[in-house]
């Protein structure tokens, strides 16, 4: 009997590991029945991994983050063959959508990997918001609903799970649930109007994962994160909005959830929720080992009733068999090569003002913004790679916050800056510049503010073919 919940505790459980190679005691618990591994940029992936993985555990979701971007797992050296979510929104062309999600998929599939926590159903209606702003489609919910459908049928259509997040929404927020838990200060109906219709538009088009979001959403449960609320997972998610398919919860170590409650209780308390599967980003042999005996112990003390956490085990490798029983979609994808869609969409969301022209190789700023810990830190914006292939001897210098201008010469210079609408010390910084410099070339990453300079390129994303398409433009 214990063997068995053990069995089953493990399967519902998705960690992360350090290392370039998957350790014995991942493996040890693949073959114990773990029911699912989630890959970051720090495990260098490539389809050997995989599959040193799925030998311990054939039925283990092998899930990761690749929304296209700036989170991007698999091309974070680089940076990503695809703009983002935000830059599709722009482009408002659901076709063009769901060929950069079945592209997305392709490359998933390729690599065998079962689960891509992707799209970002959330509905940016907060400006300041810290963590989201260019991984939503946009503010307007009709257009982030039906992106987010058209991203759930590309991936799927390449024969790999989506999964809409992070529910019921994170658009509305100025903190960072990596950090702090946020609360949505919205009534239900606001919350009906603005922040579900993506959800639903998923659900109907069969996304089969949803991801939880660590949220305070006092309309809907005013003490307890949305995460580890019965009310928000099952009486709202499932009940009310009718989703079947596998809950995953946002990773547990995030400090809006992990400031409340040791790992192994987050655990409980969100498969008895109603969460199916509960990702913990990064953990160790003793961590995930304590999670499990804290689900089983919950279990034999009737905290936790064996049925849910079988319901739960089961959604699991439902999911699992879902990606089995789709070999033909992968092998037909991954034929399907669309090599160009990505770097076409970067193209088509370009906002470009005034008419400055680079002819010779320019001084580049970086202005480091901090960027959400959902980016990983050596994702790059690919501008001074970009403008370096059209025009060799391109230099680039940093500016950290607060920090001052590097000394401007005779060079053109580019000032590159990212969310410009959400930073009051980046649209001073980009002032400053162009009071010494009038001839400035600004590109924003991010959400824009005003333009300004002698040209103003907004690529509404970061990404290698966000950065191409600018340098293409600012040397036509």
């Amino acid at each position: 009997m214990i063997d068995d919940l053990r069995r089953l505790a493990l399967t519902v459980l998705q960690p992360g590991y350090d290392g370039t190679s998957a350790p014995g005691w991942l493996r040890r618990a693949l073959g114990e029945g773990l029911g699912g591994v989630v890959l970051f940029a720090r495990n260098a992936i490539d389809a050997p991994l995989v599959a040193s993985l799925r030998a311990e555990n054939p039925a283990a979701v092998i899930a990761i983050d690749e929304e296209g971007g700036a989170v991007t797992r698999l091309e974070v050296g680089a940076g990503s063959s695809f703009p983002g979510n935000r830059a599709l929104g722009v482009i408002d062309d659901v076709r063009l959508t769901e060929r950069v999600g079945r592209q997305i998929g392709r490359m998933l599939a390729e690599t065998d990997i079962t689960l891509d926590y992707a799209p970002s159903a959330d509905v940016n209606a907060n400006p300041a918001n810290p963590v989201i702003g260019v991984r939503s489609f946009g503010p307007d919910p009709d257009l982030v609903a039906r992106h987010t459908a058209a991203y759930v049928k590309g991936v799927q259509g390449a024969g790999v799970a989506a999964c809409a997040k992070h529910f019921p929404g994170h658009g509305d927020t100025v903190t960072d649930s990596h950090l702090a838990l946020p609360t949505v200060h919205a009534t239900r109906e606001v919350i009906a109007e603005r922040d579900l219709p993506p959800f639903r538009a998923a659900i109907e088009a069969g996304v089969q994962a949803i991801m939880s979001g660590h949220l305070l959403v006092p309309a809907l449960d005013p003490g307890l994160p949305a995460t580890l609320s019965r009310a928000v997972m099952t009486g709202l998610l499932r009940d009310e909005l009718g989703f079947d398919g596998m809950l995953v919860t946002d990773a547990i170590e995030m400090r809006a959830v992990a400031a409340m409650f040791s790992p192994g209780e987050i655990a409980v308390r969100a498969l008895a929720a109603g969460v199916d599967a509960v990702c913990v980003g990064h953990t160790t042999e003793d961590g995930l080992y304590e999670i499990r005996d804290a689900i089983v112990a919950a279990v034999r003390e009737g905290t936790l009733p064996e049925e849910r956490l079988a319901e739960a085990a089961g959604r699991v490798l439902a999911l699992s068999s879902w990606y089995a029983e789709r070999p033909a979609l992968r092998e037909k994808a991954c034929a399907d090569l669309d090599q160009g869609v990505g770097l076409e969409a970067a193209r088509a969301a370009l906002t470009t003002h005034g008419d400055a022209v680079l002819d010779r190789a320019p001084l580049v700023v970086e202005v480091n913004t901090r960027l959400s810990q959902a980016v990983d830190p050596a994702t790059p914006t690919g501008v001074m790679a970009a403008l370096t292939a059209v025009l060799p001897g391109t230099a680039v210098a940093r500016m950290e916050p607060g920090g001052e201008l590097p000394p401007f010469d005779e060079r053109p210079v580019v000032l590159v800056v990212h969310d410009a609408a959400r930073h009051e010390w980046v649209r001073e910084t980009i002032a400053r510049a162009l009071r010494e410099r009038p001839d400035v070339i600004v590109v924003d990453t991010g959400v824009p503010a005003e333009p300004a300079g002698a040209a103003h390129v907004a690529t509404h994303g970061i990404s290698r073919v966000s950065a191409q398409a600018a340098a293409e433009w600012l040397t036509r």
